[in-house]
Formats: structure tokens, sequence, C-alpha cells
């Protein structure tokens, strides 16, 4: 794989049961890279490696008086230093490709896993570690992954080494082939210590990295409650925390370093000891020990890539468990219950049934086509009719959340995901994720806006029958798309004037329209929406539930909301109490007749008079 391919077309599945599986899925889905890397890292290192034997030729040579043989060591130096160069470079090029590669082909999981849990990943594990895990730990891992082959290609060099001198001046060569060992392996003790300092600096990054982002989205927030010092102060702390585990991750790495430095040091002053004393005894020539000498010497080149393995290894293993354990996440299916059901069947149904009928139970076409139908949620007992515009009214908001992302085949947890939505009695669950988002279109009450134009943000998968200015007169972004053009020196078409990263540029009812008519367009067979109108004012509100009742007219439509104003629009309402449909009705029907659903819609009317 080369760079100018990436992206991948199909990143693989990956091994997730544990963090080293993950590495080892890796190297070996990369294992003609790592395989070219080993290549150049031995030519390279084993010119290295060459060096002494050529320099311990040349110094026979003059002490021989042979201009033969210095002529012949003058070219082995020449063609090991073009070895060297020629390795160094090709290595450096294709390890760095091993690196990038690898790094984007974690970054392409983790975008596929947050593309199909959506809104259901931030449940499980904070958006901060979602943001550490595809930075720091993607570039971690990329890391591991480019020190793997010049590793290997190390210890390959450091045996040759250790055999070449074994051989080439035995009274030396065992020395330096039993201090190899020592020099791997003295380091070792304190490679848990710096990996327990690693993980922890890692983890506070994390919380740091979450703690900014919070604080930079609620920062509008923040200044109208005069709360910038404290937040301020608490990140500082958290910075400040970061920044003292990262000098106790330096310092054992420093240590570590030392010894690499001091054991070499202890072996290359035996050897030269030892040596001096052979060649007075006549033992073994200046030649030689220059050459075991010089060979000592570079073998700390080789040992460098050890020392970078562990720390590589050290810092991707738990970067890689947390990787995995992102990537480990599926979307929750529990065989459900495709039994007809409607808001007043079965044993556990509510008593109280208004408008309303029983769910059209249609199966999926053998041709693959897509569902079509009632909307059935089975664990609430909640119906939306096919073609109509249903409410729903519930007291507690997190749970009318949830509903709406369940609606949707966003299941947010494993522990007891309940049965499947149906649509038109096939299980969302049993559906391909594309097709699911196809026909089921999920709104929620804080939608993202991503940075760019305004016609890029109106540029999304749609079926054509809605066209962006119907969309955005439906959703009353007159005075918006106004306010754009006056905003913009550069243009006067509000649809070429960019929007900043979230929408942040805009008024929370601003970005709540824009959302809206962004959904309109897509006109999908079955739209969501939860509290689309919450940050308008009540005038607005009420052209708003008009447009959408207009735009919206013979497609499933479910809005989440306790405005009486959209409520009088809707051919249905449903409350929701404690997790299940308490009442089915019109708005007014539900109004007189059921104390519960007026207890929330009423303070909701008390609040806007």
């Amino acid at each position: 794989m080369h760079i100018q391919d990436l992206p991948y077309a199909d990143p693989g599945v990956p091994d997730v049961r544990s963090g080293p599986r993950f590495l080892f899925w890796l190297g070996r889905n990369q294992l003609g890279g790592q395989l070219k890397a080993l290549m150049w890292g031995l030519i390279h290192l084993m010119a290295v490696a060459g060096l002494p034997f050529a320099v311990g030729f040349a110094v026979e040579a003059v002490v021989d008086r042979s201009g033969t043989q210095l002529a012949l060591a003058g070219g082995a130096l020449a063609l090991l230093g073009l070895s060297i160069a020629l390795g160094d470079t090709m290595l450096h090029r294709v390890a760095m490709s091993n690196w990038i590669t690898a790094a984007a082909r974690v970054q392409q999981l983790l975008v596929r896993k947050t593309a199909l849990l959506g809104a259901a990943l931030t449940r499980r594990v904070a958006a901060g570690e979602v943001v550490a895990v595809s930075t720091s730990d993607v570039e971690k891992i990329g890391w591991f992954v480019d020190v793997l082959s010049r590793f290997a290609a190390a210890v390959v060099t450091v045996l040759v080494i250790c055999v070449g001198l074994v051989v080439y001046v035995p009274e030396l060569g065992v020395i330096v082939a039993v201090g190899a060992p020592v020099l791997v392996l003295g380091v070792l003790p304190l490679l848990p210590v710096a990996a327990r300092h690693a993980d922890a600096q890692r983890d506070k990054a994390g919380y740091a990295t979450e703690l900014a982002s919070d604080t930079v989205a609620g920062l509008r927030v923040l200044r109208g409650i005069g709360g910038e010092e404290q937040f301020l102060s608490r990140y500082r702390s958290a910075s400040q925390a970061v920044r003292g585990a990262a000098v106790r991750t330096a310092r054992t790495w420093s240590l570590i370093s030392a010894i690499q430095v001091f054991l070499p040091g202890v072996l290359l002053v035996a050897v030269v000891w030892r040596g001096v004393l052979l060649v007075q005894d006549g033992s073994i020539s200046v030649g030689a020990l220059v050459t075991v000498y010089s060979a000592v010497t570079l073998l700390n080149l080789p040992l460098r890539h050890f020392e970078e393995f562990a720390m590589a290894y050290s810092f991707s293993r738990p970067a890689a468990v947390r990787a995995a354990r992102v990537l480990s996440f599926e979307r929750a299916v529990e065989a459900p219950d495709r039994g007809p059901r409607s808001d007043g069947d079965g044993p556990d149904a509510p008593s109280t049934v208004g408008v309303g009928g029983t769910a059209e139970q249609r199966v999926a076409p053998a041709d693959g086509s897509l569902p079509a139908g009632d909307l059935y949620d089975p664990t609430t007992g909640l119906l939306a009719p096919s073609g109509r515009l249903t409410a729903v009214v519930c007291g507690d908001p997190d749970v009318a959340g949830e509903l709406a992302e369940r609606l949707g085949g966003h299941v947010a947890t494993d522990d007891d995901p309940g049965p499947s939505v149906l649509l038109g009695g096939t299980a969302l669950d049993d559906l391909s994720l594309g097709a699911a988002r196809t026909v089921v279109l999920v709104q929620d009450k804080e939608p993202v806006l991503l940075s760019g134009t305004l016609r890029d943000l109106m540029d999304v998968p749609a079926s054509g029958k809605v066209s962006a200015e119907q969309a955005l007169e439906a959703a009353q972004c007159a005075d918006v798309m106004t306010a754009l053009a006056q905003s913009s020196g550069e243009t006067a078409d509000p649809f070429d004037v960019r929007i900043t990263e979230r929408g942040r540029s805009l008024s929370g009812g601003q970005r709540q329209r824009l959302a809206l008519a962004r959904s309109l367009i897509t006109d999908p067979d079955v739209l969501v929406l939860d509290e689309p109108t919450s940050a308008v004012d009540s005038h607005t509100e009420a052209r708003i539930a008009a447009g959408v009742r207009t735009v919206r007219d013979g497609r499933t439509t479910v809005v989440f909301t306790s405005s009486p104003l959209l409520l009088d629009r809707a051919d249905r309402v449903a409350l929701v109490h404690e997790g299940a449909v308490a009442a089915v009705g019109t708005h007014r029907e539900l109004l007189d007749g059921e104390p519960r659903y007026r207890a929330v819609v009423t303070r909701e009317m008390e609040e806007k008079a």
C-alpha cells in the first residue's frame, strides 16, 4: 500500500480482542511494507556493521605497507558508505509509508465505527476520549508499526556482529557476545514503570482535551455567566497535571537512556582493556583490536533501535488497548418480537387509546428494496402511522432523546437494547446501516453544523422533491439568510457565506432552523425531530409548525415536543409516561381528558405566557 493510494477501499475487520492482538493485526496487514523496510534496514545496518572490518583491514594494510590491500579497503569503505546512504534513505521512506498507512487504516476504522454507532458512541465513551484515540493514540500506533521492521533489522545485525567477532577474534568476540544480551535486557525492569507513567500521562491528557472541548463549546454561556476564570482555573490544573505526568515519564526514559549509554561504555572499557593485553602478548594484531573496538562502538546504533522499540511499544500498547475498545463497540441487536402490535394491543397496553389504528405489517421485499409503512417501537408501544404527523410528549427530556435515537436504530447501550423498532413490520436492526439511515432520519435536539458555506451545508443526499428554497422557507430561515448576506463583505449570495465550525457564529435559534431545513431537504421516508423549535420564539414556532406540516405532507414525521403550537398541528399525539405510551389522541382531546398530558403541556404554556 502506497500513500498515494489512500484511503483504503476497505480497511478490513480488526482483531480487537486485546491491544497486542490489534497491533499484530495491523502489522500483518502491512506485511509487504514491513518486509521492504526490513530489507532496507538490513542493507543499512549490515553496511554499518561491515565498517569495523573494513577499517581493521585498512589498518592491517598500513602496518603491512601493502598498497593493494589499502586500495581494496578503500573500495570496500566507499561501497559500504554508499550502501549506508542508500539503505538509510530508503528505510526512512518505507518506514514513514508504513507509519502513515497504518495511522490512516486506524483512522478509517474509527471513522467507520463512529458512523456506525452515531450518537450512541459518546454514551459509551467520553467525547474527549474519542478525540484522543483518533489523534495522539493513532500517532503512537503508527509509530510502533514504523519501528517494528527497524527493530527486526537491528536484532539480525546484532547477531551478525556478535557471530562475526567470535569467528574473527574469539578472545574478544566472546566478551561482546556475552555482554550484548546484558545491554539489551538491562533496561527491561524499567519498562513496566515507563509504561505506567506513559499511560497515566495519556489519561490526564485525554481529560484535559475533553475539558478544553467542553469549555470551547460552552464559551458563549461561560461569558454570559462570568464563569471563564473558574473554568480557566480547572483547565490550568488539568494542564499542570499533564505536565507533571510528562515529567515523570521523561525521568523514566532519561534513566533508560542513561543505562543504554552506561552499559555499552562498560563493555567498551572491558574490551579495550582485554584487547590491549592481548596485543602486548602478541595474541592479536592492532588491526584486530581496532576492528573489535569499532564494532562495539557501532553496536550502539542497532541497540538504539532496541530502546526505540521498547519506548514505542510502551506508548502504543495502551493506545492500542483504547483503540481496540472503541472499535469493539457494536450496534446492539436483540431478536425482537415480530408479532403485530399497535398502541392498544397486548396485555401491557395503555388503557386510554384515541385516534389511531393498527400498525401496518409489511415485510421487506425479496428484491432488497427499502421497507415502508408504520413506525412502531415495541418497548414503549409508540406507533407513528405512515404518512402522518405524530407528536410525542414526554416529561423527561433524556427519555425523549433516548426514544428518538431508538426510533432511528441508534441503540445507546449494549446492556439492555430491547426489541428493535419496526418499520412496516421490518426490524431496523435487520437492515444494513445504510438502508436504516436512508429510510429513517433523526435530528437530535442539538444538531451539529459543520464548517463551510451554506451551500455545502445544504448539499446533502436528498430525494429531489424538496428544494433548498422550500426547506429554508418552511424552517423560517429568511432572516438567517439576510443576516448571513449582511455579515459577509465578499459576497451578496448567502449560500456562499461561510459558517464557522458547529455554527458558533450563529445564534441558537438560527442554528436550529438551518439544521431543520437541512433535514427537510433530505426528505426521508421517516423523519424524527427532537425538540426542533426549542430555541425560537412562539411566532416563529407557529410558522415553522405550518411549514413542516406542508413540506412533510404525506410523509411519516415524528416530533418530540411539548409545544402546543406544534402539538395542535399533529394528526396524532402520544403521551409517553414512565417508559410507555400512556395515552393517544389529538392535542385538544388529551388536553381535556388526560391530566398527566395537561401537566406537561400547560407548564410550557404558562412559561410562554
